[in-house]
């Protein structure tokens, strides 16, 4: 029967070097102090637990700590073990040189892309995931199905045909990383189709207003991207000819915030099943729609073509990495196949956890709690606007985490400055232009109205009206 004590201890890798055992290790343990490779305050394994791990006598290590806590290397109390000596770190000589500021480190931040992160449920989390663990089996545990754990794509299943209309079977869902593992995941696919075939265009129609990190995910891929043209109406999806799939947020278009018009809607699909193209839906916030019921996705005209991208980045947290994909029956194989070659989906507890926060309905009570946080947030900078600065016109539709503050001409980089000035990190419109795109410039900001916490909410917006002209 093993020694209960033997597994009690911690981990600790030493080579003892020189004459003598406690020499040896004497001098081992010293020199992993000196180099930090034991930060000061880590506690050591107990005599007898290093003792056994070494194969020495343990008089052999309670001497060399002894020693070490003789020279100050180490401390030594009743009930606190044996631990490397606390002690200052040197602070380096001459005048430090200058730091670049983080994004976000402004004391106020109003960057899109971000829900407010202290509103996260902690709490109603903790309790999915005790529950979710307690009930899985442990084969859930292992490297599992490609596509993620069926009990989320269960879920997925279920509420996205309920809330977004959806038409999803969990054969079709695949779990990703977050957004943009998925569109990489689709960008190496429509490659490998190219490669493969002389008439398969190796292109991405883009809106003309969106994000560089998905461009560039693209265009990494393999594929080129071209830009649709943009006017008053929105994306023109009636200019889309030879690409091979086109990137469209038709519920809340990001930045601009429009929905996209019926009749475009009806022509992408057209255009798909004419062409044999794809249409990839990114749904980033389709839940949060404040002044109507949110328009139905996309894909519901056409599952066969139109490929629905969501995430749990604007409902729940972003640091969660938890996306999905609903595909067309005939890109499963493919995308799978890319998959399996190129890495696995994301944690299964957090998976697990987030099937069991949807199925327990505590998903629901979140966003809608969330919904109506956000909606007063977005009045509230209307209304502020509206009267401190008349001359600037809020543009898009009431939904999502971000608004669109229209400028005078020619202002947008001076308003930009004054918002650094009052302490105010924000956006201006001109770093969401597609470099390709044929459209005319628009003075603006792009305002992430649900990223501070609440304490900060005041001072940020205030911050905006003092920088406004």
């Amino acid at each position: 029967m093993e020694k209960l004590w033997a597994t009690l201890g911690t981990d600790l890798y030493l080579k003892p070097t020189g004459p003598g055992l406690r020499r040896g290790l004497t001098d081992a343990l010293r020199e992993a102090v000196r180099t930090g490779r034991l930060a000061p305050g880590t506690r050591l394994p107990s005599s007898r637990s290093l003792a056994a791990d070494l194969g020495v006598a343990r008089n052999t290590v309670a001497d060399a700590y002894a020693d070490l806590v003789a020279e100050g290397w180490l401390t030594a109390r009743q009930g606190s073990g044996t631990r490397v000596t606390e002690r200052a770190t040197p602070r380096p000589s001459g005048r430090p040189a200058a730091q670049p500021r983080e994004p976000g480190s402004l004391p106020y931040d109003l960057v899109p892309g971000r829900p407010d992160l202290s509103f996260f449920p902690r709490t109603e989390w903790l309790r999915a995931a005790r529950r979710a663990l307690a009930s899985a089996p442990h084969e859930a545990l292992g490297y599992g199905d490609p596509r993620g754990r069926a009990e989320l794509r269960t879920a997925l299943a279920g509420y996205l045909s309920r809330v977004r209309g959806v038409r999803a079977d969990p054969e079709r869902i695949v779990v990703c990383s977050g957004f943009a593992q998925g569109l990489k995941l689709l960008g190496e696919v429509l490659r490998d189709r190219a490669a493969g075939s002389p008439a398969s265009p190796a292109s991405l129609a883009v809106e003309s207003y969106g994000l560089e990190v998905h461009w560039t995910i693209v265009e990494r891929a393999g594929l080129r991207t071209v830009p649709l043209p943009f006017d008053d109406l929105g994306t023109g999806t009636e200019a889309l000819t030879g690409e091979a799939a086109v990137l469209l947020s038709p519920a809340h278009q990001f930045p601009m915030g429009g929905a996209l018009r019926p009749e475009r809607r009806a022509a992408v699909v057209d255009w798909a099943r004419r062409t044999g193209g794809l249409v990839l839906e990114d749904d980033y916030d389709g839940e949060f729609r404040y002044d109507r019921q949110p328009v139905g996705a996309l894909q519901d005209l056409d599952p066969d073509h139109v490929v629905y991208l969501g995430t749990a980045s604007k409902s729940l947290a972003p640091g969660l990495r938890l996306g999905w994909m609903v595909l067309p029956p005939s890109l499963v194989p493919e995308v799978v196949a890319v998959r399996e070659t190129g890495g696995w989906s994301g944690g299964v507890l957090d998976q697990l956890t987030l099937a069991e926060f949807i199925v327990s309905g505590a998903y629901d009570r979140h966003v809608r709690a969330a919904r109506l946080r956000y909606r007063r947030r977005r009045d509230a900078l209307v209304q502020a606007v509206a009267s401190r600065a008349p001359e600037v016109r809020v543009r898009g539709i009431a939904a999502g985490l971000h608004a669109v503050l229209e400028l005078p001409p020619g202002s947008e980089a001076s308003v930009v400055r004054a918002a650094a000035w009052q302490g105010l990190a924000v956006h201006g419109l001109s770093r969401h232009h597609h470099p390709h795109a044929a459209i005319e410039p628009l003075d603006a900001l792009v305002v992430g109205y649900g990223t501070p916490p609440d304490h900060a909410w005041a001072g940020a917006l205030e911050a905006l009206c003092r920088a406004l002209p």
